[in-house]
């Protein structure tokens, strides 16, 4: 996992769904004046260069945030999340883009907290650097599944958590199942999102099932596919966002955009997308 870098994947298709995901849950959430605990256990580096070497290795933002950049027919979901990345970019050339640390700094209102978690030592130096003196704002050096524990549940009993490990390995698809549950056990009434990579792993495919099962509250699984994998079963088709006691307006907020999305991001005619709901 030490070996991961976001920098490689920044602005992809799979953070397009995250951030407007993610984005649409802060709004929500600062609808009401009383503050809350947002809490990123894989934070990252914060932002990302486009035109560095791990962006350029593989250009796959250009699949990505580039696809909506120039467009003047964005839906309003769309134009807030694209917002935000030109907020990043203060002379209107896509060159850099924000991690969800950024969206959240961009987001979050003074009476809220905001508390990082990044295990790999350059991304959480250059983190720290761009968000360490900031009030309200926590970074730490460690695993963001141990981490999450001492977080929960927040003093105004109002939060949300954003878990989007590497998944490189086998071993981050349990560690977030164990993490949730012990999470939820804590503050139940949270809000809690966890992306995951659509992959030829079998965890891949059975990980909103299992949580599913931890979701007795309700939740949203929102899924879109824009590409198919290689000729060795090998590539990131989609991606997924998993939202454990989402906003009620989120459902119908994303079953009008998906099929928008599917149209503009999608790489194949086979391109899709999937919701599911189980209201509370």
């Amino acid at each position: 996992m030490l070996a991961y870098r976001h920098a490689f994947h920044a602005g992809n298709h799979a953070d397009v769904l995250k951030h407007i995901v993610f984005t649409r849950v802060l709004r929500y959430l600062n609808q009401k004046e009383k503050p809350y605990r947002l809490v990123d256990t894989h934070a990252g580096a914060g932002g990302y260069s486009l035109e560095g070497q791990y962006a350029q290795k593989k250009n796959e933002y250009v699949e990505g945030i580039a696809r909506l950049w120039d467009r003047d027919d964005l839906p309003e979901l769309v134009a807030d999340y694209v917002d935000g990345v030109r907020q990043f970019n203060p002379d209107g050339k896509l060159t850099q883009y924000p991690g969800s640390p950024a969206f959240a700094q961009m987001l979050l209102r003074p009476q809220d907290q905001l508390r990082l978690f990044e295990l790999h030592n350059t991304d959480h130096r250059i983190l720290a650097s761009y968000l360490g003196d900031t009030k309200g704002v926590q970074i730490h050096n460690a695993d963001g599944f141990d981490g999450l524990k001492g977080t929960l549940p927040p003093p105004s009993r109002r939060g949300a958590v954003l878990m989007d490990p590497s998944y490189e390995g086998h071993h981050d698809y349990g560690r977030v199942i164990a993490s949730l549950r012990d999470a939820l056990t804590r503050f139940a009434e949270g809000v809690y999102m966890v992306w995951y990579p659509q992959v030829t792993k079998l965890e891949a495919a059975q990980l909103p099932r299992r949580l599913e099962a931890l979701a007795p509250k309700g939740f949203l699984h929102v899924r879109l596919t824009v590409q198919q994998l290689d000729q060795q079963g090998f590539g990131l088709a989609g991606s997924g966002m998993f939202i454990l006691n989402p906003p009620y307006t989120l459902h119908d907020e994303m079953q009008a955009l998906m099929p928008w999305l599917v149209e503009v991001l999608g790489q194949y005619d086979g391109a899709n997308y999937l919701i599911e709901q189980r209201a509370a």
